[in-house]
């Protein structure tokens, strides 16, 4: 079983002296962050804006902009932020991002059989591989004719995470950090990269963390566990009702000063 494993993680970043609004220097994100995902799990990341999801998610991936002050993180008792950001996506740490970048001049088909190759140590069999591209792709209503495309070069909001989830269903990650997925995307397009991801989940025993602002994608990817993100800290968890009651009662209660 994939343990991973984040203790009292404390992030900053740095503010520079042209942002209007705020003193220039550090300015702490998270403020103690524990947190711990097993295999087959799923873990939604709730919150308001501002409250430090995506930066849980981007100080795990290995982001630059990111500075570690205290706290670990290990990946079965592996030191992850010792890691350079391709060794942690080696070990199998997966990052889909909110907004996925283009990559002029590289293919789909070359980006993915080259992440491949890295991530196993060596190239898969070719004709194996065109099949499971073609079905992944089939699976995810992707056109075969996107394998020839340049990474995400003029996708849509929704080919895009389409392509993120073919990525996830292909390189067969340990961990999935998942970055408001559910940005986006049309009631259709959202069930099709949720089946994606429990797919993904049920092939490879894969732990999830699903960063969300609303429940609408956790009808789809129900989750073993939320956890309430406020000011850089988990502020409460529960089980699957824990969603449905914020989205009864929104965050209200817990940015209301006692």
């Amino acid at each position: 079983m994939t343990v991973l494993e984040i203790r009292d993680l404390h992030v900053s970043v740095e503010v520079p002296a042209t942002a209007a609004s705020e003193q220039p220097g550090p300015k702490e994100i998270l403020r103690g962050v524990d947190l711990t995902v097993r295999s087959g799990e799923t873990h939604a990341i709730m919150g308001p804006n501002g409250s430090g999801k995506s930066t849980l998610a981007y100080s795990v991936a290995g982001h630059p902009k990111y500075r570690i002050t205290q706290g670990s993180v290990t990946l079965d008792g592996q030191d992850v932020l010792a890691m350079s950001v391709d060794e942690r996506a080696r070990a199998g740490i997966f990052m889909a991002m909110q907004y996925p970048v283009e990559v002029p001049g590289v293919t789909v088909s070359n980006f993915l059989r080259t992440a491949k190759t890295a991530m196993d140590g060596q190239a898969p069999k070719l004709r194996t591989w065109v099949k499971d591209v073609r079905s992944a792709m089939d699976a995810l209503k992707m056109d075969a004719a996107f394998a020839e495309r340049n990474v995400n070069e003029g996708f849509s909001g929704g080919e895009k995470k389409r392509h993120e989830v073919l990525q996830l269903e292909l390189l067969r990650p340990k961990i999935a950090l998942l970055d408001e997925t559910d940005s986006g995307l049309d009631v259709d397009a959202l069930r099709v990269v949720s089946e994606g991801v429990n797919r993904a989940k049920e092939v490879n025993d894969l732990g999830v963390v699903l960063i969300t602002h609303y429940t609408r994608i956790l009808r789809y990817i129900r989750p073993d566990f939320v956890h309430v993100f406020v000011d850089g800290r988990i502020v409460e968890e529960g089980g699957a009702a824990l969603a449905d009651q914020l989205e009864a009662e929104g965050y209200d209660r817990f940015l209301t000063p006692a």
